[in-house]
Parts: C-alpha cells; sequence; structure tokens
C-alpha cells in the first residue's frame, strides 16, 4: 500500500498548488513535500505534477489520483471521528463557511456557544460563493435559498424574509412609494449575485399582477455596501430583515410596501453526505437551529 504520508502530501500540494503552502500546513519545508510527491510517482509510474519555476499543477492523472485519495483520507477521518465519538465529548476544529453577512445572526451566538464547548475552535470561512466544501476542507456551510447540490445532507435552519427600505432622507426628498408601481419614479438599489452575475428579483405577491419596471441607479454584489448605500439615501434596497435590523430600529431606515412583499427565504446547513455528525458537528447544528428559531 501507498505510504499515507506520501499521499496527505499529495493531497494538501493539489489543494493548495503549492510545495511550499502544503509544506506550511504539515510543518514541513517545501523541499520534504517535492521528495514524497517524487517518491510517489515513482511507486505509480506516472506524473502527477506539471512543476515549473513558480508554480505546480495537476496532470490528468494527477487530477484523477487526487479525487480518490481524498475520498480515502475523508473515511480515515470519519473512522477516527467515529471512535472518538465513544467519550462524546465535541472537540477539534470546526471547519465552517457562511455567507458574507451571516456575522449579524453568528455571533451572537458565538459566546454561549464557546464556553458550553471550550473544547471547540471555529474556523469560519465568510464568503457568498457557491464552494466545493471538500475541495476547501470544510465540515459545513450555512447557505440560503435553493439547495444547490442533492448530494449533501442537510437540515433546515431557520426562515427570514426580504424588506424593501429606504433612508427617511431619501423618503423625504422622494415621496413615500404607496404601490409597486410607484417604484418606477425611485432610485432602487439591485444586488448583484457574485456566482451568476444576475440581479436579484424583488419578489411580489401574485396580487401584483404587473411587475414595476425598476430604474437602477447602483448595483454591487455586496449585501453591506447595499445596506450602506440605502442608510446613505441613494435610493430603496431590497435586503433580508436580519440585515437591516439594527438600522430600522436605529430610525436610519423605514420599510415600503410590506404588504405588497412575498418570497420568504430560508437558512441551511449543508455537509458532506460521506461524513459522519460527528460531536462537534452535531452540537453546532443544534445551536445554530435553537438560535434561529
Amino acid at each position: 500500500m501507498d505510504n499515507l504520508a506520501e499521499i496527505a502530501a499529495f493531497v494538501r500540494a493539489a489543494e493548495t498548488l503549492s510545495f511550499v503552502g502544503a509544506g506550511r500546513e504539515m510543518g514541513v519545508s517545501a523541499s520534504a513535500i517535492g521528495k514524497q510527491i517524487a517518491r510517489l510517482e515513482a511507486t505509480l509510474g506516472v506524473r502527477l505534477f506539471q512543476r515549473s519555476t513558480r508554480r505546480v499543477n495537476l496532470t490528468e492523472a494527477g487530477q484523477t489520483y487526487y479525487e480518490r485519495c481524498r475520498r480515502v483520507l475523508d473515511e480515515l477521518a470519519d473512522a477516527r471521528a467515529m471512535l472518538s465519538e465513544v467519550s462524546q465529548i465535541p472537540r477539534g476544529i470546526l471547519r465552517v463557511g457562511l455567507p458574507v453577512t451571516a456575522y449579524r445572526f453568528l455571533m451572537p451566538l458565538l459566546p454561549a456557544f464557546a464556553e458550553k464547548y471550550p473544547d471547540i475552535e471555529l474556523d469560519l470561512d465568510f464568503d457568498d460563493r457557491i464552494v466545493d466544501l471538500i475541495k476547501r476542507r470544510l465540515d459545513v456551510v450555512i447557505r440560503s435559498g435553493d439547495l444547490p447540490d442533492s448530494t449533501l445532507m442537510s437540515r433546515r435552519v431557520g426562515p427570514f424574509r426580504f424588506v424593501l427600505c429606504a433612508s427617511p432622507g431619501y423618503l423625504a426628498r422622494r415621496g413615500t412609494p404607496q404601490t409597486p408601481d410607484d417604484l418606477e419614479t425611485h432610485a432602487c438599489l439591485r444586488f448583484r449575485f457574485p456566482t451568476s452575475g444576475k440581479l436579484q428579483s424583488w419578489a411580489f405577491v401574485p396580487a401584483v399582477t404587473h411587475e414595476p419596471k425598476l430604474r437602477t441607479r447602483l448595483t454591487c454584489n455586496n449585501m453591506e455596501a447595499l445596506l450602506s448605500a440605502a442608510t446613505h439615501g441613494l435610493g430603496i434596497a431590497y435586503m433580508p430583515d436580519f440585515l437591516v435590523r439594527d438600522a430600522l430600529a436605529a430610525g436610519e431606515l423605514q420599510v415600503l410596501l410590506g404588504n405588497y412583499l412575498e418570497n420568504p427565504g430560508q437558512f441551511w446547513m449543508l455537509w458532506p453526505s460521506s461524513r459522519l455528525l460527528s460531536p462537534k458537528l452535531r452540537v453546532f447544528v443544534d445551536a445554530m437551529c435553537d438560535h434561529m428559531r
């Protein structure tokens, strides 16, 4: 059987596309990583990487071998996790992927969670893009909307809804819309999805048969920037309620056309189906679900 240390070195190098980066993660030198991979290539009789003076890239054979090796290492990690479950003590690093705005509902949970589970180290990765959990080495991700991958295990976390908001200053200058049709004369601030590049739709109830033609004044792919634009009086924005809650409480924004809006949102927790629901993951999922309710 191939040496597991060489396989682990190969997997880290494949994920970082750098012998230096792989060595840094594993606590060894880049030359040590290079020697381990060279021995593995000699054993297999194939070249796994194309090397240049600046970087390395996987060959076709290397990509195929990486996918199998990644699964093998995951299975070994799951086997260790299964044995550690005997003690039922949640511990270790838990890598969590979240939308950029999720810190607003996550951070209030963390002090109590950290006190209850002091042996869990959270590694938080905030990114609005849809990512490959295995390649990014994430244990779980929190996402909203439709489930992107049916091969992932999932659990419903909690609902939210979208609201239309504008600042009091903007409304004093431009007037307050009374129906969706009135939006056609207002400056609209639009969110562009980072992954697809499409503009987010403003979802109205079915009774609104005429979809207003929105006059876009600003588009951006960051909800926090959209919130800032709205509070500074640039126009009307369509945002999740948890994002605008503080601004509404402070009187910096006002909700508009609440009776005309539909499309409640939903947060999900997703993790690879090949992974056991380890104690550290289980208690985090439970805590998030309880908090979001």
